[in-house]
């Protein structure tokens, strides 16, 4: 078969696999939305796409994606809807506004939301889509946009088990490690852990290498004896080196994650339960938020342990 041929029989095989397949919208194209809506696209699915600025939907739309200029349009082209959206009251215009996916939608369809978000508000979106035949899945992922990049997202479901069931396969085509933890909810209160987690570990990334850079240690070194014994993972082998190399830009935004820390704080106050070191993080993202990182990633928490810092200086002036 020539060069040409094989192309041309490509091509089709693609459009008769995409055919095969549901109708994906998705909302939100933001750092981690973009990446996923491209996988998806090279997927073979067909995509129909919206979100606030119109330019940050340019990647996708070279990938294959169609621009529509509302949700409502999203809402009729599409079998499968994914948003991936900055905050709850985002979730809440996008799903339950007057002109969002429910006003919108149809019995049979099934929208998953992506983004970190508030359990109880998830559990109420599922109950009134379910009441006119709409399956809503909360799902929110992890591991950054290296993840979304690569495909090996880790995704924590709540909702329906028979909705996740025919979903599965279109989860595993972004995700690596994909888990359904129970009802409506479900997915964000596992979030949540995952976010105290992560909360914590950072805080000893920084403070490590803090007090290595001031005890006059090699933070490249400490970096690699930490990567090959008990307290090496993703934030080490991931982070660390940027924070040696003083590289603030964002993959998961200080803002965002102070919003997650939020949603946490809340679950764990609902449930009567005290959570003192995310408290402590919760603080620090605060801080930092306030003296104008909000727009930095989640590792310029290290600046607060630098010799110019206000909290250093306030303890040791």
């Amino acid at each position: 078969m020539t060069g040409s041929a094989g192309r041309h029989r490509d091509r089709k095989d693609r459009k008769r696999m995409s055919q095969q397949k549901p109708r994906l919208g998705f909302i939100g194209l933001g750092q981690m939305g973009a990446p996923i809506a491209v996988r998806l696209l090279e997927a073979g699915y067909r995509v129909t796409v919206h979100t606030r600025t119109r330019t940050s939907a340019a990647r996708v739309q070279e990938a294959g994606a169609r621009w529509v200029d509302s949700v409502a349009e999203v809402a009729r082209a599409a079998d499968v809807i994914l948003t991936m959206l900055g905050m709850p009251d985002d979730v809440r215009q996008i799903y339950l506004g007057d002109d969002g996916l429910l006003a919108h939608g149809r019995a049979g369809q099934v929208c998953l939301d992506l983004t970190t978000s508030s359990a109880c508000l998830a559990a109420e979106i599922a109950a009134r889509a379910e009441a006119i035949g709409i399956a809503v899945l909360d799902a929110p992922v992890s591991g950054g946009v290296p993840g979304a990049r690569a495909g090996t997202l880790s995704i924590m479901v709540g909702g329906d088990a028979a909705a996740f069931a025919r979903m599965r396969s279109m989860l595993e085509r972004v995700g690596a490690t994909i888990c359904r933890f129970g009802g409506p909810g479900a997915g964000q209160r596992a979030k949540a852990c995952n976010q105290i987690v992560i909360a914590g570990t950072m805080m000893g990334v920084c403070e490590g290498l803090a007090l290595a850079g001031r005890a006059g240690l090699q933070q490249q070194d400490l970096l690699r004896m930490l990567a090959g014994g008990a307290a090496g993972g993703f934030l080490v082998q991931h982070m660390g080196p940027r924070i040696v190399a003083g590289d603030y830009r964002a993959d998961f935004y200080v803002r965002h994650f102070l919003k997650d820390l939020g949603i946490a704080l809340r679950e764990a106050e609902r449930l009567k339960l005290v959570l003192p070191a995310t408290e402590l993080a919760h603080r620090l993202y605060a801080r930092l938020e306030k003296e104008g990182s909000a727009a930095l990633g989640t590792q310029a928490l290290a600046t607060l342990y630098g010799p110019e810092s206000m909290m250093q200086k306030e303890h040791h002036p």
